[in-house]
């Protein structure tokens, strides 16, 4: 009897604890079912925040915009100042423009400027001088003027109007004439020389060039001499003419 009642013991005691395990995977399998169900809609909530963070930043957006619109008419108002600068512009095109035609004439003056030169001494013998009181009659005669740079011009009119043609300096230093004491003067030679290009026409500008050379050496019975000092050969004269007709 009392064996009959330990195996009926321990068979309620097995159909307890079974009951008790299959009620409480029953219980854990609710619980699982139960976390799975609620945090569905968990996710919804946090996509729905970042839709509302994301509407806020729409909206903050939205009205940042409308201060990019209101800064605007300050951008035309600097563009409403332009009609100012333009006209600065048009004072600096005038400098400009004024800038040039400076820049302009010296290279006016650099293509007026001599590039070469015909020169022709006038030498008196050794001992010998010219006087001034003989010199002055004589070279006005032939047509020169002086200047105020100490030097006898030709100018293209014999009146002195015109641009000057050719020159006459002393020979020797200082090179210049003291028009006021011609009477005390006296040199020993004097040189006629041009400028090519010329300001007249070069041909006849040699012409009387050469005419007043010789003119002076027979006056005083000086002798001719070329741009080395050496007498005047018909061939030096030649080459005179032909470096005179590149300017021409």
């Amino acid at each position: 009897m009392a064996e009959d009642l330990r195996w009926v013991l321990i068979l309620i005691s097995a159909l307890v604890i079974g009951g008790l395990l299959i009620h409480g995977l029953w219980s854990v399998r609710k619980r699982a079912n139960g976390v799975d169900n609620k945090p569905a809609p968990k996710p919804e909530a946090h996509a729905a925040e970042p839709t509302a963070s994301a509407q806020h930043d729409a909206t903050a957006t939205t009205e940042s915009k409308p201060e990019s619109v209101r800064e605007e008419p300050s951008f035309s108002a600097l563009d409403d100042d332009e009609p100012n600068m333009g006209s600065f512009d048009i004072d600096e095109d005038d400098s400009t423009t004024d800038d040039s035609l400076d820049a302009d004439a010296p290279e006016q003056e650099q293509q007026a400027q001599p590039e070469d030169f015909v020169i022709i001494h006038v030498h008196m013998p050794e001992g010998l001088q010219m006087q001034g009181a003989k010199l002055l009659p004589l070279v006005l005669t032939l047509g020169f003027k002086y200047d105020d740079d100490g030097f006898f011009h030709r100018h293209e009119q014999t009146s002195g109007q015109g641009p000057v043609l050719f020159r006459m300096v002393n020979m020797y230093n200082p090179g210049t004439f003291d028009i006021d004491n011609m009477e005390q003067f006296a040199t020993a030679g004097v040189s006629l020389f041009m400028t090519l290009p010329n300001e007249g026409e070069a041909m006849s500008t040699f012409n009387m060039l050469h005419s007043a050379a010789k003119k002076l050496a027979d006056e005083f019975g000086a002798e001719l001499l070329d741009h080395k000092r050496e007498p005047l050969s018909v061939n030096t004269v030649r080459e005179y003419v032909e470096k005179v007709r590149e300017y021409a």
